[in-house]
């Protein structure tokens, strides 16, 4: 997939995020971002295991929960970072549209992933993707991001269920050119 920048994804729930541009460095590329997000709004409870991010309160108010701990608030001018393999969540907990600046670093697959699960998500209409696409991405990217509010029985067993169905019907031809997972 070659990204042009800036490249703008945008969901059906209200988020916008806005890759700005990618700065290679030796320890591999930190991806500049910008997103929107709806009041309300913002990821479930997830971990990128290999990549570092950090956002910026540009205008709006951020919450934010690293899991296991308490929900926290943060304004204009202030840094929220979550480290890599911390699993965490962040919404807008103010009445405008939430703008943040932010980096993720390395980029590594971070682009594709999120490209491919604002689509599957803009299928439905809903925060739920796409049955066998999310089976694909959470498949394919299982060691890279993890949704972890999925329950223990869906991981193991409808995801892997669902993904093979989805190879045997012939769904996966969209993601031939799907780079490969970082681990695998």
């Amino acid at each position: 997939m070659k990204i042009t920048y800036p490249h703008t994804i945008e969901n059906c729930i209200g988020e916008k995020l806005v890759f700005q541009q990618r700065q290679q460095e030796p320890d591999g590329d930190r991806l500049l971002v910008e997103n929107y997000v709806r009041p309300g709004s913002g990821p479930v409870m997830h971990t990128h295991h290999l990549q570092d991010e950090s956002l910026t309160v540009v205008k709006g108010t951020i919450g934010y929960q690293v899991q296991g701990e308490e929900e926290k608030f943060a304004g204009p001018g202030e840094t929220v970072f979550f480290k890599r393999g911390v699993a965490h969540r962040f919404w807008n907990a103010g009445s405008d549209t939430l703008h943040c600046k932010g980096w993720v670093k390395p980029a590594n697959t971070i682009e594709y992933f999120l490209t491919a699960l604002y689509e599957a998500q803009n299928k439905t209409g809903s925060a739920n993707p796409e049955a066998f696409d999310a089976a694909f991405l959470l498949t394919r990217y299982h060691k890279e991001y993890e949704l972890n509010e999925l329950p223990p029985f869906v991981k193991k067993a409808v995801i892997p269920a669902t993904y093979l169905l989805g190879q045997f019907i012939g769904k996966y031809k969209k993601f031939e050119d799907a780079p490969k997972p970082v681990l695998s």
